[in-house]
């Protein structure tokens, strides 16, 4: 019997993962292995709300996720890897707490009209897009996830969980546990031209980047853009450079040195990029090569993601077991 409070958290199958998902989420989910019991999930049902038109790759996309995880860090014999729709309890759940949200909860969360905003060209006015708060509430309840990692900006997401989950056991009894936050420390790496890190910007570093491609990203990389000259005094803030360092590269000397050279004028871009991507394949290239190990045997990751769904499943039985004696649906 695991006693560790258990943590709950999962990653939407849309594409390739890129040093942003290593940053802001897989670092921590590898650290948060000692501590606690963690519950990491394909978000599969989750890429539908948006990419329900185009399934064809979330399959794939989620076994390649996956092995960036394990190449990362993520323990299978320390963590339960699953894959949402392979435990439909999840769904059976989702509908439960649906019957007693009110609408205008889901319609006051900040993304769901910033999105609408953003992905013009998809229609996300359909139930999924709006119900997947709930859904993100049954994914974390179903495993009596104690805490949920979240960035500070995604606080406001999870304080409406609590809320559902409060609603619900004041109709049915203290039946699900309220998640509360874990705070990732580390904050949001931005993409290579200095906006958001976006695939569709193609302004990523992308973990199946080989370190040829990293170098070659990284001098393309947005500096200052005021430093036409190397002996021109440049801003170090903001400077995405210089936060991929702070992000990347051990050798906090090393840095310090090199933001005092920039802030005075006294080293060109050249050098500062040059430092920055041996530091960062430094932290890449073991990863690359666990990647390495595990495709050489590709039905492994298969195994680990349904054995893994399994025992997810084991306790999402005995959480709903629970729940529908709570609703009085037992017969």
């Amino acid at each position: 019997m695991n006693n560790k409070p258990r943590v709950v958290s999962g990653m939407r199958p849309t594409g390739q993962l890129h040093i942003g998902h290593l940053v802001g989420a897989l670092k921590n989910w590898t650290t948060l292995q000692d501590q606690y019991d963690c519950y990491y999930f394909v978000a599969d049902w989750h890429a539908l709300t948006s990419e329900y038109a185009n399934t064809g790759g979330i399959t794939g996309y989620a076994l390649d996720n996956v092995t960036d995880w394990i190449a990362a860090g993520v323990d299978p014999e320390r963590s339960t890897i699953f894959v949402q729709s392979l435990v439909p309890e999840h769904a059976e759940l989702f509908l439960l707490l649906s019957m007693v949200v009110p609408i205008p909860w889901l319609e006051r969360v900040p993304t769901y009209k910033e999105q609408q905003t953003q992905l013009t060209e998809k229609d996300l006015t359909t139930l999924g897009f709006l119900g997947y708060p709930l859904l993100q509430t049954a994914d974390v309840a179903m495993y009596d996830g104690r805490f949920v990692p979240v960035g500070d900006d995604q606080v406001p997401h999870l304080e409406l969980s609590r809320e559902v989950v409060r609603r619900f056991n004041q109709f049915y009894g203290d039946v699900l546990v309220e998640p509360q936050p874990l705070l990732t420390p580390v904050s949001r790496l931005p993409g290579l031209d200095n906006r958001k890190m976006s695939k569709s910007y193609g302004n990523t570093i992308d973990l199946l980047d080989d370190s040829d491609a990293v170098t070659k990203k990284v001098r393309q990389m947005y500096t200052d853009p005021k430093r036409v000259r190397a002996d021109i005094p440049g801003t170090v803030e903001g400077n995405p450079v210089f936060t991929y360092h702070d992000a990347f590269n051990p050798d906090i000397a090393e840095v310090d040195d090199l933001k005092a050279r920039y802030r005075a004028g006294a080293v060109g871009d050249v050098e500062v990029k040059t430092k920055l991507s041996r530091a960062m394949n430094a932290v890449l290239e073991p990863m690359r090569e666990r990647r390495r190990e595990i495709g050489a045997r590709p039905d492994r990751v298969r195994e680990i993601a349904v054995e893994g769904s399994r025992r997810a499943r084991v306790v999402a039985q005995e959480t709903m077991a629970r729940v529908r004696d709570a609703v009085k649906l037992r017969y």
